[in-house]
């Protein structure tokens, strides 16, 4: 028997927080894999192995550690992927899956990206989750335009919870939503099948064109636009991870199983923003209980792999990005509230949230890596100045 039970509100955090990952980005997934020239077969095995190393990862680190350590997959890189990989093999993808993620473990082992981490302000950190949190707030309320039924039960319920019973208004969200979904009609379910696929192990090739021209960016990128991210997600919630380990752990678990199609494991941002919202559970000592719900779900979600985009087609959009907006939506605020506490580093704060939300794209890497950038510059100057 295990020495800790899961409440009704964390058990649903970690279930949004999985069907948020897998909702946002699943389709991107198999657009990179089809840019490889995987098979159906193959696709669906790539999406069992990501499913299965994103669940052992958050049950191994959020047991040891006692955080919600949720990982997840690189949505920027299987973005650039699915547009880089075209004309590739799928043999050479996965020599781009090693060398890439090889050089995130030298990062962990060398200590470099946990010493850039530590010189971030926590107002800056705060501003870039903000940015990365407001598309979904806006996303939330925007669909209330074309599915005013649906997104409007869900918003009239979610108000009714957090008046009555505020621990359990993304319960009664989730199915408010189901309810008016179906009354509707939205749901699909001539399409689900759930088939276990094992995944296919897939020999490495290395070539030294396509390790520059696509390793170096997908690593780059999953840095910058996850990693980074991610790890500044926890800190703004007031959690100290301990990032090298991290950075090991991952790097060196997505370097065994990417023959297998696990292109990528990270710190997750967006997923684990909704385990470390109040709403998840209102001890944040506890919040860690979510994390390990949401492995449960990862691991289901794994074993179901070549299932995921029939599902993702059978639930409404609207309806998913509704739920996900609002259940973001602590998260989002508490983060606005960090990034502008102080007057000193409001300016700076704003630069970068701003930049975060922009979702602009320089070089290749995204807003989220600028607006820490571009802020931190804004941050030093300001600073230098109000020093003298």
């Amino acid at each position: 028997m295990l020495p800790f039970s899961f409440p009704l509100p964390a058990l649903l955090a970690g279930f949004v927080a999985v069907l948020v990952g897998y909702a946002s980005s699943a389709a991107i997934i198999w657009q990179a894999a089809s840019a490889a020239g995987a098979s159906e077969v193959q696709i669906a095995g790539w999406m069992t192995a990501l499913g299965l190393a994103m669940g052992i990862s958050t049950l191994a680190l959020t047991l040891w550690y006692r955080v919600p350590l949720l990982t997840a997959w690189s949505t920027p890189g299987a973005a650039l992927l699915a547009t880089s990989l075209h004309g590739v093999s799928i043999n050479e993808a996965v020599g781009v899956f090693i060398f890439a993620n090889a050089l995130i473990l030298l990062c962990g082992l060398t200590g470099l990206f946990a010493r850039l981490m530590k010189i971030i302000p926590h107002s800056l950190a705060a501003a870039m989750l903000g940015g990365i949190l407001l598309r979904f707030g806006l996303q939330a309320f925007r669909n209330i335009e074309g599915h005013f039924l649906l997104c409007g039960s869900m918003l009239l319920a979610w108000v009714l919870g957090k008046a009555f019973a505020p621990r359990y208004a993304i319960v009664g969200t989730l199915l408010a939503g189901i309810v008016a979904a179906w009354a509707s009609g939205d749901v699909v379910t001539s399409g689900l099948h759930f088939n276990p696929v094992m995944p296919e192990f897939i020999a490495p090739q290395f070539s030294l064109t396509t390790l520059i021209s696509i390793g170096i960016p997908f690593f780059l990128v999953t840095m910058a636009s996850q990693n980074a991210p991610g790890v500044a997600t926890f800190q703004a919630a007031g959690y100290q991870v301990p990032v090298s380990p991290l950075m090991i752990f991952t790097g060196g678990l997505t370097v065994l199983l990417s023959g297998f199609g696990a292109f990528s494991v990270c710190i997750g941002a967006i997923s684990a923003a909704v385990c470390l919202s109040p709403d998840a559970h209102p001890d944040a000592s506890k919040r860690w209980l979510a994390a390990m719900a949401a492995g449960g779900f990862y691991l289901l979600a794994g074993i179901f792999g070549g299932s995921i985009t029939a599902l993702m087609t059978a639930l409404p959009v609207s309806w998913i990005q509704t739920l996900a907006g609002l259940a973001l939506l602590g998260t989002f605020s508490g983060s606005l509230y960090q990034a502008l506490a102080h007057p000193r580093e409001r300016d700076a704060a704003i630069v970068t949230f701003l930049i975060t939300a922009s979702g602009i794209t320089l070089l290749g890497i995204g807003s989220a890596f600028w607006g820490l950038i571009i802020g931190g510059a804004c941050y030093a100057l300001l600073s230098r100045v109000a020093g003298t």
